[in-house]
């Protein structure tokens, strides 16, 4: 029986794993494909635009199909949020890229009214004034992640917050000295497909879906200070939740 798309993209993916194909390496083309698995050319294509999709390999127009060398991100969704992090003068980003580069471009900081779904997450008033912090971040040079965080605009319009540069630790060391720490988060995601537009910016092969996580930090008092939207390319992630019993 010949073997399907997702039987051979299971076995290049094993041979993956192994090290068979190390990163960089060109996998197996089409023809090697129909021939050693006896499919159809189509059914090869398709194998290997799954692992394309999953962010294990890329393709070079006229040339072929290789592993991608981007190591994923290791993203330990209550780890990067601790307290101890932000408050000495960390990123949040340290625990999930130590030791690669990354850059954090497009910085855009602005005062508008709230969306309404913004006023609501925020437990603001209809229309209510708020910072909008937007940034798209890179890690080893490639895109990764697109951001827009909102503030009550009364709270944090005279700090760091509101300059492109928020300082050392970041937006939650400003709302700590502002004196609504953040104690408490809530996060809610969900898996799509890009707009054009997202997938430009972050610069997904065709068919690579998005990690869009909706994030609301809360004082100890369950006041809410910031609601942060973002967006990830699918295929550069492992997320990652540690819980005890």
């Amino acid at each position: 029986m010949p073997e399907t798309a997702r039987q051979i993209a299971d076995d290049l993916r094993a041979r993956i794993s192994s090290g068979e194909f190390r990163p960089g390496a060109r996998l197996p083309g089409e023809p090697t494909l129909v021939q050693q698995y006896g499919v159809a050319k189509m059914t090869a294509s398709n194998a290997l635009k799954l692992l394309i999709t999953e962010g294990l390999a890329y393709a070079r127009p006229g040339s072929g199909t290789y592993v991608r060398e981007f190591q994923p991100i290791h993203r330990v969704g209550n780890e990067r949020l601790s307290s101890a992090r932000w408050s000495s003068g960390e990123s949040v980003w340290a625990a999930e890229t130590a030791g690669r580069p990354v850059e954090v471009r497009d910085i855009e900081v602005s005062e508008s009214r709230a969306p309404r779904w913004v006023a609501r997450g925020l437990a603001l008033s209809s229309d209510a004034p708020v910072i909008v912090r937007s940034r798209r971040y890179f890690v080893d040079g490639e895109p990764v992640q697109l951001a827009t965080s909102y503030f009550p605009a009364d709270l944090v319009r005279e700090t760091c917050i509101a300059q492109p540069d928020s300082g050392p630790g970041g937006a939650y060391a400003r709302l700590a000295e502002a004196g609504a720490a953040p104690v408490d988060f809530t996060e809610e995601l969900r898996a799509r497909m890009p707009s054009p537009e997202e997938a430009e910016q972050l610069a997904l092969p065709s068919g690579t879906p998005v990690i869009e996580i909706y994030r609301t930090a809360l004082t100890s008092d369950h006041r809410p200070v910031e609601l942060n939207r973002m967006l990830l390319n699918a295929g550069a992630y492992v997320l990652r939740y540690n819980f005890g019993s």
